[in-house]
């Protein structure tokens, strides 16, 4: 059995030229059913994302409470541009979630911006928390 580092690497390298990451994540996702891993979705994922971004493709989901308008997707893709200079492509997944109650998350392979209200509020009640002990 492969580990999944090598999984990961298969698959990253065989989906190169696949931009809708749904449809790469649902047939990841029955794979692992078939090998009964389901468990490892979010884990094997991660590392697809982080294997597509090394060769080039960098990926994020926005996550925001309203369809992005055009102004807030540009200043999206300027900050991965910013942050990913050498990438070859770049892909927006939109996500829309009514919890979310103003701003935008921004989800990569490894790392995660949250510029929620509720993010921004989370951290202000740590750092409150933090200055009271």
């Amino acid at each position: 059995m492969f580990s999944r580092t090598d999984l990961a690497e298969v698959i990253g390298e065989r989906t190169l030229r696949v931009s809708d990451l749904k449809k790469l994540e649902k047939a990841v996702a029955a794979f692992l059913l078939s090998e009964n891993k389901a468990e490892d979705l979010d884990s094997l994922m991660r590392d697809v994302m982080r294997y597509r971004a090394e060769h080039g493709l960098v990926e994020a989901t926005v996550v925001s409470a309203f369809p992005l308008t055009r102004e807030v997707r540009s200043d999206v893709l300027s900050a991965l541009k910013a942050e990913y200079p050498t990438a070859k492509s770049y892909h927006l997944n939109e996500q829309v979630d009514p919890g979310v109650i103003g701003g935008v998350r921004l989800e990569m392979a490894n790392e995660e911006l949250d510029l929620t209200v509720r993010g921004k509020l989370n951290t202000l009640k740590r750092l409150t928390a933090a200055r009271e002990n």
